[in-house]
C-alpha cells in the first residue's frame, strides 16, 4: 500500500563531531577542577575510574567538579538538560594553570536530537509512527495476559516495585512492571525511569549511571491509590548489559519523599 507522510529530514552531524578536535582539561587530586554550563547538567560521564566528576544529581544544577588521579588520559561527556552534548579530553597533571571553565553554549558538539532542517514527501513507506505505536500496544497487551512470576521485588514503606518480565522482541526490549500500594496513603508518580548502572553509588570513581531511552509507555498511571496495584509495560530499543552491569528501575513520588530504585 502507497503512503505519503511527511518526515523531518535531518542534518547528521555526528561525522563533523567525529573530526571534530576536542579540548583537553587537566586535573589532578590536590585540587577541584570547576565546569560551569549555560545550562544545568542532566548526565555526566568519565571514560576512566581516575577521573571522578561530580554533579548534583538529584536537583540538576549549572556545574560540576572534576578531580583525578595519575593515570592515563581519558574523556569526558556531559548533556546537559536542552539535549547539548559537550565532549573533553581528560588529562593528569600535578601542576593546574586553570582552574574554573565557564563553557559556552558554541562549544556543544551537538544535540542527542537531530534539528530538523526541513520537510520533504516520501512515498512507499512501509512503517511510519503510528504503526509502531499499534505494534507496541498490541504486543504490551499480550504481555500483560501472558502468565507473569515476579523476577525482581523492590519495598519501601508499604510501596512495592515488581519487575514481572523482560521480553525481547525485534528491536525492542519489553519490561513488564508492577507497582502495588499498601502504605495508607495515594501515590503519585513522578517519574519511572530505567538505566544501565555499573558499580557502586558510594563509590563515585567506579560509578556510572546511563538512562535509557523509552520509546513507548503503555497503561502508564499518573498515581496509585491506595490497596491498588497498576501493571505496565516500557518499550525500550534493545539493549545488552556488559559485564558487572544492572538494570536500574527508579520510582519517585511526586510532592513527596518516597522513591524506590530497584536493581536487576
Amino acid at each position: 500500500m502507497k503512503k505519503y507522510i511527511l518526515i523531518g529530514l535531518t542534518i547528521c552531524s555526528n561525522y563533523i563531531i567525529a573530526q571534530q578536535k576536542l579540548d583537553t582539561i587537566f586535573a589532578n587530586d590536590k585540587m577541584n577542577v570547576s565546569l560551569f554550563f549555560p545550562n544545568q547538567i542532566r548526565q555526566g560521564i568519565t571514560g576512566t575510574e581516575n577521573f571522578v566528576f561530580t554533579y548534583n544529581r538529584e536537583k540538576e544544577q549549572y556545574f560540576g567538579l572534576l578531580q583525578a588521579n595519575p593515570g592515563e588520559e581519558s574523556n569526558l561527556l556531559i548533556i546537559t538538560n536542552d539535549g547539548q552534548v559537550y565532549s573533553y579530553i581528560l588529562k593528569y597533571s600535578e601542576h593546574i594553570s586553570k582552574l574554573n571553565y565557564f563553557i559556552q553554549e558554541e562549544e556543544s558538539i551537538g544535540n542527542e536530537k537531530p534539528k530538523i532542517s526541513e520537510l520533504i514527501i516520501v512515498k512507499d513507506t512501509l512503517m511510519d509512527i503510528n504503526d509502531k505505536t499499534i505494534y507496541y500496544k498490541k504486543f504490551s497487551e499480550y504481555l500483560l495476559r501472558s502468565k507473569l512470576c515476579p523476577i525482581e521485588t523492590k519495598r519501601n514503606k508499604g510501596m512495592v516495585l515488581r519487575l514481572l518480565k523482560v521480553a525481547y522482541n525485534k528491536d525492542d526490549v519489553y519490561l513488564v512492571m508492577e507497582i502495588r500500594n499498601h502504605s495508607g496513603i495515594d501515590f503519585e508518580i513522578d517519574y519511572l525511569n530505567v538505566s544501565r548502572v555499573q558499580g557502586n553509588k558510594k563509590r563515585k570513581a567506579s560509578y556510572q549511571s546511563l538512562e535509557q531511552e523509552v520509546i513507548y509507555k503503555h497503561d502508564m498511571p499518573k498515581a496509585v491509590g491506595n490497596n491498588n496495584a497498576k501493571r505496565l509495560v516500557y518499550v525500550l530499543p534493545k539493549f545488552v548489559l556488559g559485564e558487572n552491569e544492572k538494570l536500574q528501575i527508579e520510582l519517585r513520588e511526586l510532592k513527596g519523599s518516597r522513591k524506590l530504585v530497584l536493581r536487576y
